[in-house]
């Protein structure tokens, strides 16, 4: 009884601290993680009070309102104060920031990656101390180095732990696979802090040649370590690693996988549907994370919504269409935007940024109740571009969105995973540059016919395997190799 009662201490404080803004304690958060434990130890599944501490009180929308102005005027007051470049932009916009609301915030200007690389200086706060670096992956331009505290470094995974075991994505037993770079680094330190914290293992492989990391998920490294149940990657990586297996003649007998999560890329319904074939594995989850907005992240329903966590910041999808120096307005259902994101304070302390438009595209969905299983939470379409990626055959036309290439592409019988390509418009028509090998047995024509089929009007070329460092590069190029293993000595001599 004395165990259950502090438990529900416990539950109390983190609550609170959640509603009022005020900083949570890592030492609460780690002993709740072992009542998680405990309790899935004892009974194989949470409690129903805790599972609903961390899914939030959001499917009321005036409660979800209240939450979200609170915490829009925590956060912006303490950059006003703390922040070298929103105490510039929150007085050039001269909004009161205690008296924030939900469109009041609308008239505070967008927080762009040019300007968050620009003067990264200038977006730590006083007060906080800064000990870890990472860095975005640059593959859409220069990339941003973010700075955490201490502070950030515990709670986030701690966090993502307790959500975890929760929702059973991770459990003691499991052993996860990292096949990212090792430049993400804080997603790498979060995966491995997460592991720890829930007792299970974790093998940080990074992106290497794919055949290294097919011997690691099966078992035929040869090293006395747990055959993975966990791979967190790339689809493009995973694409590999699907095409791979293929090759070598595997299937779900030589795997344990039970989950893979995925990000950073378009994930295709083909490609999903092959891995779950090939690995055996019954769940690829298409993920949303982002250095920049950490620890705001995303998870995809059995329907394709992507639910963002709104326990730890504002999403806003705003209009396409905004001409410049205007205020963009909010995207209207059915209509494509940009994902406007803010992280709340305490959540993050050192190098925040407030309405950061991440230029990931979404659409937004029609004005009807959600019958998903996470209807509770707000949610748009998957993320389909960037929205320098969006392309116009004539104007006014309806946008063409990197998902429906790579949908489209990747369902084509070549199989061409992960798909590159190179997309214009040349004379109100798109056209897409494609390796020989995507249309290889089928032509052209019959190739671009099967794109149409699916929504796609496109005119196709294609070239050799010598010229396809000139088409689009996606995450799995960057590789990361390893050293040779070493030739067997060979004695000289008379």
């Amino acid at each position: 009884m004395e165990h259950v009662f502090e438990t529900g201490v416990r539950q109390i404080r983190l609550a609170l601290g959640m509603v009022w803004g005020r900083p949570v304690k890592y030492r609460v958060l780690t002993r709740l993680i072992d009542d998680a434990l405990a309790t899935l130890a004892e009974f194989g599944r949470p409690g129903d009070d805790v599972a609903q501490l961390i899914e939030g009180p959001f499917a009321d929308p005036e409660v979800r309102r209240d939450f979200t102005q609170r915490a829009l005027r925590r956060t912006a007051s303490r950059l006003a104060q703390r922040s070298p470049f929103y105490a510039e932009r929150l007085a050039a916009a001269g909004v009161p920031v205690q008296r924030l609301t939900l469109e009041t915030v609308r008239e505070i200007p967008l927080t762009s990656k040019a300007e968050l690389v620009g003067r990264a200086r200038d977006f730590i706060c006083a007060g906080s101390v800064p000990i870890m670096s990472t860095r975005t992956t640059g593959s859409t331009g220069r990339p941003a180095q973010v700075w955490m505290s201490r502070y950030e470094a515990e709670i986030w995974p701690a966090f993502a732990t307790l959500a975890g075991l929760l929702r059973d994505e991770i459990r003691p037993s499991d052993s996860m696979q990292v096949c990212i770079s090792s430049r993400a680094t804080a997603a790498v330190q979060q995966n491995i802090s997460v592991c720890r914290l829930a007792g299970a293992h974790i093998r940080v492989t990074g992106v290497v040649p794919v055949d290294e990391a097919l011997d690691e998920l099966t078992g035929e490294a040869g090293e006395d370590r747990a055959t993975p149940t966990l791979l967190a990657t790339y689809p493009s990586y995973l694409a590999q690693l699907v095409t791979a297996a293929h090759r070598r003649g595997l299937g779900p007998a030589d795997f344990r996988l039970r989950r893979v999560d995925v990000g950073g890329e378009v994930l295709s319904t083909a490609l999903a549907g092959a891995a779950q074939q090939v690995l055996g594995v019954p769940v690829v989850n298409d993920t949303f994370a982002m250095t920049e907005v950490l620890p705001v992240s995303g998870r995809t329903c059995d329907q394709g919504h992507l639910h963002h966590d709104l326990n730890t910041g504002m999403v806003e999808v705003l209009a396409l269409d905004a001409p410049a120096g205007q205020i963009p307005r909010p995207a209207q259902p059915g209509e494509l935007g940009t994902v406007v994101i803010t992280p709340y304070f305490p959540y993050r302390e050192c190098m925040p940024v407030f309405r950061y438009d991440t230029r990931d595209v979404v659409r937004v969905l029609p004005d009807e109740p959600l019958d998903c299983e996470l209807a509770g939470t707000p949610a748009s379409s998957a993320i389909l571009a960037k929205a320098s990626g969006l392309l116009r055959a004539t104007p006014g036309a309806a946008p063409v969105t990197t998902r429906d290439i790579v949908e489209a592409l990747e369902s084509l019988p070549t199989r061409p995973w992960p798909a590159r390509y190179q997309a214009r418009v040349e004379e109100g028509r798109i056209v897409l540059t494609v390796p020989e090998s995507t249309v290889d047995g089928l032509g052209l024509v019959a190739a671009a016919g099967h794109l149409a089929d699916r929504g796609l009007d496109a005119q196709l070329r294609a070239v050799p395997v010598d010229d396809e460092r000139s088409l689009m590069r996606v995450r799995a190029d960057l590789v990361e190799t390893t050293f040779a293993k070493p030739r067997a000595l060979v004695q000289v001599g008379s």
